[in-house]
């Protein structure tokens, strides 16, 4: 690889899927062959942690406000790793058996893994430990002789086993690696803000994060699968925390296991595309956008479910029923989720959006079915209505978001044949395709392509748990045909033409469940 930018834009072109043919990927499955789901490090030390999930008593609508923090402890950190990262169920059909967890992934698949460095927490060694969501536990990995003198302090790192995606999807398993980072990094903000914790990203250098999470030790993962670094977060009991960095380590334990012992296939150019990507965090923040872009709209949710409890039954649909109209209110705050203010996700992520949400409105009460577009910054609003066909009306749909008519139209066929002829596309109450701002902050830093994902699958993510707690469900699409949905849009289609680029599908619908699935505990 010479030229990261050209190896970023090059990798995004050849994953694209088209109505006549798909990305390359295998050409069948074993599903009894599919890789381990769980990664164990052999001769770490391990420390249960608590499986109670505090802060129960807390409504959905109440999750934002302030609270006093909770002290870092091994129960307090277990509640929140409970709400972030750990498994919630166990689903089984027939001999089948397999584990939903906090976070939604492409396929279930699950290539995030999480990573916990404590600094004198009372009842938790000091150092770098893998969180086993198996069995919610800290395996430790790494420590120092002495602890370094100062408050305490906790972060969480998360790195990407792309074979974990790949196995399933081939060359466009990078797309979803990415994709789940965002829902990750918006299930934590969440989980934090629930226990008064905030969470700030950490500025270090991708060497810099490997080095911490111990991933760069070529050694210790020769004849497995590698790991990617992606972002190290401190989690902080204020909004002011000091304690900047984590440590380096002096002694290290643990082998990981080998995941998928007899591998079909091998995709070099994921690992080329990781290599280019590697750089540096936003260097902008919301400050730097437009004066809309900070608007903190005063749609509340009316739910009164727990929080706790929206965050547990979390699922994503499997099917729609295709006839349940959306509330009105329930609609709107769902769109708000998604702008900056809507979320606690959004002070986790201050940078100006560059995702923006276009909805194909099948069934919600008092919005006429067709495509709409919410664009997520003034910025945003002039460059859409500039770039896109001028048959597009820009009708203004709300008093107060940034909702705007396209075009009046029915919309579930187009719905359903962008989503890759998915029928949860058509039979959902709405569809999002979310449009990045692409070629302008990839010129700038390619690894701003990871970034678009996180940030649209952080979107994802507000969705899906807004939708959880009116009563609704979400699912995540990573199959979409990426150029018939610029075609349809009106955007240029072609990788020399990359001003926006569609990163990712969403669908809220009311759910039809499976009655041949058996729903088990997450922990014995």
């Amino acid at each position: 690889m010479t030229d990261p930018i050209a190896t970023t834009l090059a990798y995004h072109a050849r994953t694209k899927h088209h109505l006549e043919r798909y990305a390359k990927g295998p050409a069948g499955l074993d599903w009894d062959a599919q890789p381990a789901a769980f990664r164990h490090w052999i001769g770490a030390a391990k420390q249960a942690l608590p499986r109670d999930v505090e802060m129960t008593g807390i409504a959905w609508p109440q999750l934002d406000q302030t609270r006093p923090p909770q002290d870092f402890s091994p129960a307090s950190l277990g509640s929140m790793l409970r709400l972030c990262a750990g498994i919630t169920a166990w689903k089984q059909y027939g001999p089948s058996r397999w584990s939903l967890r906090a976070h939604p992934s492409s396929g279930n698949l699950h290539p995030t893994e999480t990573w916990l460095i404590s600094a004198g927490v009372p009842g938790l060694a000091d150092g770098l430990h893998h969180y086993q969501a198996f069995d919610h536990s800290l395996e430790r990995r790494a420590w120092n002789d002495t602890a370094e003198p100062g408050e305490t302090a906790i972060w969480l790192g998360y790195s990407s086993i792309a074979w974990r995606e790949a196995w399933k999807y081939g060359e466009r398993a990078f797309r979803y690696c990415q994709l789940d980072m965002g829902h990750v990094l918006a299930a934590l903000t969440y989980a934090a803000a629930l226990h008064g914790w905030s969470v700030r990203l950490v500025n270090l250098s991708p060497a810099e994060t490997a080095a911490r999470l111990g991933v760069d030790r070529a050694a210790d993962f020769a004849g497995v699968e590698a790991e990617e670094a992606e972002v190290i977060v401190s989690l902080q009991p204020n909004q002011t925390g000091t304690k900047a960095q984590p440590p380096a380590w002096t002694h290290w334990a643990g082998q990981p296991i080998l995941l998928d012992p007899k591998p079909m296939y091998d995709w070099p150019v994921i690992e080329e595309v990781a290599l280019a990507t590697r750089g540096g965090l936003p260097s902008d923040s919301l400050a730097d956008a437009s004066p809309a872009a900070q608007v903190k709209s005063q749609v509340v949710s009316l739910s009164e479910t727990a929080a706790s409890q929206v965050i547990l039954q979390r699922r994503s649909a499997q099917a729609f029923d295709g006839v349940s109209v959306m509330p009105h209110a329930v609609f709107r705050r769902l769109l708000a989720a998604m702008l900056p203010g809507g979320s606690p996700v959004w002070r986790m992520w201050p940078h100006a959006p560059r995702v923006h949400p276009v909805l194909l409105v099948h069934r919600v009460e008092g919005i006429k079915p067709g495509l709409y577009a919410l664009p997520r910054s003034e910025a945003a609003l002039a460059d859409l209505k500039q770039t896109m066909p001028d048959l597009f009306t820009w009708t203004p749909a709300d008093i107060e978001l940034p909702l705007f008519q396209l075009m009046a139209a029915k919309a579930e066929r187009t719905a359903r044949t962008l989503s890759c002829h998915q029928d949860i596309a058509s039979h959902s109450a709405f569809a999002v395709m979310f449009i990045a701002e692409f070629d302008a902050p990839i010129q700038a830093n390619p690894a701003a392509w990871r970034h678009l994902h996180w940030e649209a699958g952080m979107l994802g993510h507000c969705l899906t748990l807004e939708a959880e707690a009116a009563g609704w469900r979400g699912t995540g699409i990573g199959c979409f045909f990426d150029d018939a949905v610029h075609e349809v849009l009106g955007l240029e289609v072609g990788e020399e033409n990359a001003h926006y680029q569609v990163v990712y599908h969403f669908a809220i619908g009311i759910p039809v469940d499976d009655a041949r699935l058996t729903t088990l505990p997450a922990y014995a």
